[in-house]
């Protein structure tokens, strides 16, 4: 096994990493910028190192300042967690360069999965099902058009290096499309350093259902089955649950036979994801893309399996095979998981971050709460906005459900506004009860949510 990792990272994902290390005896150093100096990670770390201001660039996407760490702190292995480095081919391959286990795969094989268009090309030669769209990346607005063309509009511009919901445009005609592609181009060359963009038909109100797997340095595959992320605004998951409501269970195994088929197609090795755009009959479904790192949502899929990722990431890392088969996977139950934010959706959405005055979190058999913060902690400006995310896992889906109302109904922020009070009212929403939703679900219904929420507020403070 790994010795000591540098946790590049921070939030609650670093904090995540930190307690899967203890547990399998290995050491953890926590990276942290300025700002997160008395970030709860940092202070249950065995060791710690400041690695520069509190800007992103400075700090957390700083490649040498990182290197540097973690040999100055003597660790063998690296682990980035999501977002800023954890899928940058370049990072992985600094890591091995200077002698350390980068903890995802190989710089190679990001760099096959992480180009959006490329990745198509591999689907197709591995008989994963992919929407029609551009063979590769559409160089220029004529190329763009006329691929447009081809498949019918409406179509979806998506940066190669895209994520997130980043560098994203749908286009219901030749004029959009001219004018989105520049903009869209912008976007991406800003958030990925790369402005390659590809295309693809739009598939109109699909669910996003996604598959989690791992993989061995020995070619074994397994996937752990399938959440459903289509609760979005504006692409920006809200709420996932897993396994998906309603899949046929020939569909279900397919999709993980895809999911399998896909990462052995580009050689992968630890823990990803393949993500699918299920159309609305139900029959057909289609690879969207391959996330080559731990996600977000990973907590649901531990919930319903039993198996720790971020040790299992360890573990492969270390050269270890894989400690089951597919057939010794079993899921049970089901699990959901609203992400709160520290935004205001009154206001659009805006970031709000600040001083956390209090804070109670639920609990009770089969609630999770993944999170950095406590009381009098401050939730800084510079980074993400995620505050918490809370996890209910139930034999049934109805039972999940509302073991999640309560859970929501205990948990208390006070200090700024969240998106709490809106995964709340989802839970009770008849799209998200009755299952099935699609993607556009959450922005269609959002008028009403946020009308109501606005009354109930104004009637409590005539009542107060």
């Amino acid at each position: 096994m790994l010795k000591r990792v540098l946790i590049a990272n921070r939030g609650e994902i670093a904090l995540r990493i930190l307690r899967s290390c203890r547990e399998a005896g290995v050491e953890a150093v926590a990276a942290y910028s300025e700002t997160d100096r008395d970030a709860l990670h940092v202070h249950l770390a065995e060791q710690s190192v400041c690695i520069g201001p509190a800007r992103a660039g400075d700090s957390y996407l700083n490649q040498t300042a990182l290197l540097t760490a973690a040999l100055a702190s003597g660790c063998d292995g690296v682990h980035p967690g999501y977002g800023f480095l954890s899928e940058n081919p370049d990072f992985a391959d600094a890591c091995a360069q200077a002698g350390l286990t980068f903890i995802g795969p190989p710089g190679e094989v990001i760099r096959r999965a992480g180009s959006k268009s490329a990745a198509r090309t591999l689907m197709r030669g591995a008989g994963v099902p992919v929407t029609p769209g551009s063979d590769g990346p559409v160089p220029d607005e004529a190329q763009a058009l006329a691929e447009a063309e081809r498949v019918g509009y409406p179509v979806m511009l998506k940066a190669s290096a895209g994520g997130g919901g980043r560098g994203i445009r749908r286009c219901d005609s030749p004029r959009q499309l001219s004018a989105a592609l520049a903009e869209a181009k912008a976007e991406a060359r800003a958030c990925f350093g790369d402005d390659e963009m590809y295309l693809e038909k739009l598939v109109l109100h699909p669910r996003h259902i996604e598959v989690q797997i791992l993989a061995d340095r020995m070619g074994h595959v397994v996937h752990l089955g399938d959440r459903d992320c289509s609760l979005q605004r504006r692409s920006q998951k809200l709420v996932e649950e897993a396994p998906a409501w309603g899949l046929p269970p020939e569909l279900r195994r397919a999709m993980g036979e895809a999911a399998v088929r896909a990462a052995k197609a580009v050689g992968y090795e630890n823990a990803g994801t393949v993500e699918f755009l299920l159309d609305p009959d139900g029959g057909h479904f289609y690879f969207m893309e391959m996330n080559t790192r731990v996600q977000v949502e990973h907590g649901i899929t531990e919930l319903v399996s039993g198996v720790d990722l971020v040790r299992q990431q360890l573990r492969i890392a270390s050269g270890l095979p894989l400690e089951f088969t597919q057939e010794d996977v079993v899921l049970s139950g089901h699990a959901i998981e609203c992400r709160i934010n520290a935004e205001d959706p009154q206001r659009g959405f805006q970031p709000c971050p600040g001083q956390v005055d209090f804070l109670h979190l639920p609990g009770g058999p089969g609630v999770r709460v993944d999170t950095h913060l406590y009381g009098g902690c401050v939730l800084s400006p510079y980074y993400d906005s995620l505050a918490a995310k809370v996890m209910a896992h139930a034999p049934t889906r109805l039972e999940a459900i509302r073991k999640m109302r309560r859970c929501l109904e205990e948990f208390t922020l006070e200090g700024f506004p969240t998106t709490a009070e809106l995964c709340y009212q989802l839970m009770h929403h008849g799209s998200f009860v009755r299952g099935g939703y699609a993607t556009d679900c959450l922005d269609a219904h959002l008028p009403e949510l946020l009308d109501f929420s606005r009354r109930l507020a104004e009637s409590e403070e005539e009542d107060t």
